[in-house]
């Protein structure tokens, strides 16, 4: 293999704008000012990534998201499947609501499309019970 070449099947389209969403909405402008923070190659700042590099920053990048602290509702039922993320209350917001609505947007249309399977799998590798519906 060549140097700076990548070394599986290029990501899709849809990979490519969740992750420059997601960069943008924890502040950067695009693939390049985010190259240092992420530990990104020159070859993946110019918007170029594999589909497992692209699904682990992806991954990465999501998880940085969930480890907010969840806003306290006095009101857990338990029952709910999706949860709407809220942004951490500071005095000053680093980033608009806007944005992250667009991510969540995006990621919910990617799972739409994902087959049953490869998302009980996931739930199931992340610690969850997956079952079929009766």
């Amino acid at each position: 293999m060549a140097f700076g070449q990548q070394s599986g099947p290029p990501a899709s389209h849809k990979q490519i704008e969740l992750l420059r969403s997601l960069l943008q909405a924890a502040g950067h402008d695009d693939f390049r000012t985010a190259r240092h923070v992420f530990g990104l190659t020159q070859r993946q700042a110019g918007g170029k990534f594999t589909n497992g590099e692209a699904s682990e920053l992806i991954d990465r990048l999501t998880a940085d998201e969930s480890s907010e602290p969840p806003p306290d509702s006095g009101t857990d039922s338990g029952n709910e499947a999706v949860h709407e993320p809220v942004p951490a209350t500071r005095s000053t917001p680093k980033r608009p609501a806007s944005p992250r609505r667009s991510i969540v947007d995006s990621q919910r249309a990617l799972l739409r499309d994902m087959p049953s399977e490869v998302l009980a799998d996931e739930l199931q590798r992340r610690g969850w019970i997956a079952m079929p519906p009766p």
